[in-house]
């Protein structure tokens, strides 16, 4: 059952409607945040300090996200996050710093012209069920993308690399995790063994399916799937329907820009051992989004 609508103010303006970008790692929903950054009345952010100790945490013990106090916590989490003061942009990732245009302390906006606000912090899409009980008016837009393409940028992110290490994997780390894509602690040997390339694979592979089960769970008008196939090659089509989704205009001036990763690249940056590993791992979703010919 939803919870009655909760109300939280930031700097005297009232919540409503907030938007959340979600997907796997790299598949696009960073550049949809630099595109609604640029947008009128929205104050949007990225990778902030606190919203990532609470994503991160749900992630490797999902159960927190059950407890009754999981709402409160994200609520108060991004409540920090919007926070406009003069110098709040220096505790910004910098990621959100340079999307902001941001160059010295802050703040990117002017707390007088924000109407709406959004979070396209990294990985937030395990906190989905949370993020909805604490703002059920909540408008998600998530991304699909290629897992080939998806995994070639994860292999030449550090960051996301990182999340592999054995250390990352603590006492408190819960199974089934949807985070790392292991469904059993008996796997965990498996999964320890594995390339990185069949790492990042089950990652994507089971946030492709936490992607699905959202589609079927999330009334439509509070959830728009984007392909990020679409979203740079048909950037005025995506923009549009995100614009018409969101009921404001979107700025599609960064989905033109030359750092935009291209549909496709995995077929030069893949070698093939990783290829026929990625192939094998996320078979199934790979054709069904009709990536891979069945």
């Amino acid at each position: 059952m939803r919870l009655p609508p909760h109300i939280l103010v930031v700097n005297g303006i009232k919540v409503r409607r907030p938007v959340f970008l979600i997907g796997a790692p790299h598949s696009g929903a960073d550049l949809l945040a630099r595109a609604l950054k640029r947008s009128p009345g929205f104050h949007v952010t990225m990778g902030r300090a606190s919203v990532a100790h609470v994503v991160y945490a749900f992630a490797r013990k999902p159960s927190i996200g059950r407890t009754p106090g999981a709402v409160r916590v994200m609520r108060d989490a991004l409540a920090e996050s919007w926070q406009v003061l003069p110098r709040s942009c220096g505790q910004c990732a910098e990621v959100c710093r340079e999307a902001g245009g941001v160059t010295g302390a802050g703040p990117c906006v002017s707390a007088a012209e924000v109407t709406r606000f959004g979070d396209g912090s990294p990985d937030l899409l395990y906190s989905a069920p949370v993020l909805l009980q604490a703002f059920p008016d909540a408008r998600f837009v998530q991304l699909i993308r290629d897992g080939r393409d998806v995994v070639a940028d994860m292999l030449a992110d550090p960051v996301c690399l990182a999340w592999f290490k054995p250390a990352i994997l603590a006492e408190q780390t819960e199974f089934p995790n949807a985070f790392l894509g292991v469904n059993k602690d008996e796997h965990l040997d498996r999964w320890k063994g594995m390339p990185a390339a069949g790492k990042s694979a089950l990652r994507w592979r089971s946030a492709v399916r936490m992607s699905a089960e959202l589609r079927r769970t999330l009334p439509e008008d509070q959830l728009l799937t984007l392909r990020y196939e679409d979203l740079v090659l048909k950037p005025a089509q995506s923009v549009a329907t995100l614009t018409d989704y969101l009921e404001t205009r979107v700025s599609k001036v960064v989905l033109y820009g030359t750092g935009v990763p291209k549909a496709g690249a995995w077929r030069t940056r893949l070698g093939r051992d990783d290829l026929e590993l990625v192939e094998r791992v996320g078979r199934k979703e790979l054709t069904r989004l009709g990536y891979l010919k069945s």
